[in-house]
């Protein structure tokens, strides 16, 4: 079968996002890096099942994303914010409580690209991995960098969920 022949998934993928921010759960701040995930992911077809601001905390952010898993069945977590140097800056730490099995090539081919833009992307810390069927990655708060980042590797979410729900099919393109 030909790779233009090959029928699409029908059910759409679910997604969540979970943005860490204390001036955002404050209300101080408004979500543009989430808000802007949302449409992205909307518009590639795929279904908002869990949204939520939480603070730089550590039981808040892992609480969410397992809440977004486990009760909200998203097959993929996207989270913005939480993933520089500053202080508060924990969410990479709150994976290590989460991944069953790190996806370290998403976060490098993240970091590459960003680079060529900013060589700022170097103090970026973000991650992906998997807990159960569902896929976990990390993107930097601000608007532009999230979508930036997320679009490297946007191509390839769809192939890796399903290989990480048990799909037996040939990897090669």
């Amino acid at each position: 079968m030909s790779l233009k022949n090959k029928p699409r998934q029908t059910v759409p993928l679910r997604f969540a996002v979970v943005t860490m921010s204390d001036k955002g759960f404050q209300g101080e701040r408004e979500d543009t890096s989430g808000q802007a995930l949302i449409e992205l992911f909307k518009y590639e077809g795929m279904e908002l099942c869990f949204y939520r601001i939480v603070p730089d905390q550590r039981d808040s952010i892992i609480h969410s994303i397992i809440e977004s898993i486990d009760s909200a069945h998203a097959d993929l977590v996207i989270t913005t914010g939480g993933t520089g140097v500053s202080p508060s800056d924990i969410t990479p730490e709150c994976m290590d409580e989460l991944f069953e099995k790190e996806v370290p090539g998403i976060a490098e081919a993240m970091r590459t690209e960003s680079f060529k833009i900013t060589p700022r992307a170097v103090i970026s810390r973000g991650r992906a991995g998997i807990r159960g069927q569902s896929l976990i990655i990390n993107l930097p708060g601000s608007k532009k960098a999230a979508l930036e980042n997320i679009m490297v590797v946007l191509p390839a979410l769809s192939h890796a969920i399903e290989k990480i729900k048990g799909n037996q099919d040939d990897c090669a393109t």
